[in-house]
């Protein structure tokens, strides 16, 4: 399968932008309007960056971003390239930089979802399925660098509905100890409320392997 990354440069003096910052159903819907045929759920994020914002969003085909940029961002402001050379270096053992935003939950007794609201319950929370996602994590070598609480309404049927959502970012480093796994894990998102911009993990070389 052909994956392809895309980003996107927002534009936050723009109203919708930031309507849409808030309320991420919006870029969802705009997001899934940028392909043709029926509509799927692609992983996407938002990225901060040397002061500015990105939407990064993985797909199976090329988006037509345009529309999209005219409405939250720049003309042209953005750029689509082949993340499946990426996937094909991947092998069990190497060691990879990563960025993940994800909505760390756990289901109680009750049948409860509850958000983990702390750094070390996050950081479990992603250490306790990394081996079955393909990859292994040691608590010192990665930490939040984010967490933002989401309260918005989207429209359902006839009227809306109420979502709210806890959105945590992960950094750090990792190593691969199953590679068809982990590159599932790549091309289909981790947690929860992926259509809200959460569960898309990205890897970059690790410079710091001796």
């Amino acid at each position: 399968m052909i994956v392809y990354l895309s980003r996107i440069t927002l534009n936050t003096s723009l109203r919708q932008t930031m309507k849409a910052l808030v309320s991420p159903s919006i870029f969802h819907g705009a997001i899934e309007g940028s392909f043709e045929g029926a509509r799927a759920r692609r992983l996407w994020r938002i990225d901060n960056l040397n002061g500015r914002k990105y939407i990064l969003l993985l797909s199976e085909a090329v988006p037509d971003l345009e529309r999209f940029a005219e409405q939250f961002g720049y003309i042209g402001e953005y750029e689509t390239k082949n993340y499946t050379q990426l996937l094909d270096r991947i092998t069990d053992g190497a060691r990879w930089q990563f960025r993940l935003t994800a909505n760390p939950v756990v289901s109680k007794m009750n049948g409860k979802i509850m958000a983990h609201i702390t750094p070390e319950f996050q950081k479990k929370w992603l250490i306790s399925r990394a081996e079955k996602l393909g990859f292994l994590l040691k608590e010192n070598e990665f930490q939040t660098v984010q967490s933002k609480w989401y309260d918005f309404r989207k429209r359902s049927g006839a009227g809306s509905v109420h979502i709210r959502l806890l959105s945590v970012t992960f950094e750090g480093n990792l190593t691969v100890t199953d590679a068809i796994r982990f590159k599932e894990t790549l091309c289909h998102g981790i947690g929860r409320e992926k259509a809200y911009g959460q569960g898309l993990l990205t890897i970059a070389r690790c410079h710091n392997v001796k």
